[in-house]
């Protein structure tokens, strides 16, 4: 059945291939996105389909939401402040944006809600979340521990963490259909080293004839899923009934420290390359703390939808590479 779907932040990263996904279905697809993070381009593939309606704007717009989702079977919310360095230079901009707009759009759902139309709503979380849990795998109810609120890098895992509960709320008290997916570390074409993010970043770098900068001493470890993998999964649980009212946390279960992921870049790109290390305080701030090892239990989503990762990290570097030759200017070329 053909559905109308919202997205916010849809020119994103994982939001315009959300787009093209639900395009190739064959749904309605009306993308909200202020291009502060996201970029247009990003739906270049799609920009002439005559399903998609992109608009420029942003969800702060009260009576731009409302008169959308008046029009919505379905919504989904990406939109939010992304990257660690956004986070550790914006701290007030990053809790503004992930709350205020979660919770006018909660609101204006349940109106429709009340008014006898249910919309469903798919909340994109993070595992920022957890916070600094010790645990070696974190599964959906372990504890969420945060560091001290004069860190500023835990606002952002604390200001989704309300979003969490406010969308929760709804469900508990009004039914509002919500599915809450908790993303670690997604990678793969399109997503931007600008913020902080560590792949494409050291891609980047490597094909300039740069030596890629590990935070740290690189020991820490990462679960890296690929953009599809996720997309795929973000659509199968929005239409899997048993997935409604629950947080699920979705990426990969296989863990990589950040130096093997630089030693991958460089092997791939310029195995002469050499790498260079700096400490948190010179990338971030002087009061910047980082988790150490971040592995996602997954029992829950594949109990929901049988869902297996078809990327493992070798094609998921090979990807970005891939995209990345695609899209950069060969060295002496103009920029249009």
């Amino acid at each position: 059945m053909q559905k109308k779907c919202l997205i916010t932040g849809g020119a994103g990263f994982i939001g315009s291939h959300l787009t093209e996904a639900l395009l190739a279905q064959n749904h309605l697809v009306t993308v909200v996105d202020d291009q502060s993070t996201g970029n247009a381009k990003n739906l270049s593939l799609v920009a002439n389909h005559p399903n998609l309606t992109y608009i420029e704007g942003t969800i702060s717009d009260t009576a731009l939401i409302r008169t959308l989702v008046k029009e919505t079977d379905e919504v989904y919310h990406l939109a939010a402040a992304v990257g660690v360095a956004l986070i550790a230079k914006e701290p007030l901009q990053t809790i503004e944006r992930n709350i205020g707009p979660t919770q006018f759009l909660l609101d204006t759902l349940c109106e429709e809600h009340t008014a006898g139309r249910d919309v469903k709503i798919f909340l994109a979380s993070t595992s920022e979340v957890y916070g600094k849990n010790p645990k070696e795998c974190w599964n959906e109810e372990d504890d969420l521990v945060f560091g001290p609120t004069t860190r500023a890098r835990w606002s952002y895992g604390a200001s989704k963490a309300i979003d969490e509960f406010l969308a929760l709320a709804c469900w508990r008290q009004q039914k509002l259909p919500v599915v809450i997916a908790r993303f670690f570390n997604v990678v793969g074409p399109r997503q931007s080293g600008a913020y902080g993010m560590v792949l494409p970043r050291f891609v980047q770098a490597a094909m300039a004839g740069k030596a890629p900068v590990i935070h740290d001493d690189g020991k820490q470890t990462r679960c890296f899923a690929h953009v599809d993998d996720v997309v795929k999964a973000i659509i199968n649980l929005m239409n899997t009934p048993e997935a409604v009212g629950e947080v699920i946390n979705l990426g990969s279960d296989q863990p990589v420290s950040i130096l093997e992921l630089a030693n991958s870049v460089i092997r791939k790109i310029n195995p002469e390359l050499n790498l260079e290390f700096c400490s948190y305080s010179q990338a971030y701030d002087k009061d910047f703390e980082d988790i150490r090892h971040r592995v996602p239990n997954l029992e829950k989503i594949s109990r929901l939808i049988d869902y297996r990762p078809t990327h493992d990290l070798d094609s998921i570097v090979d990807s970005v590479i891939e995209y990345h030759k695609e899209n950069t200017p060969s060295r002496g070329s103009s920029l249009p």
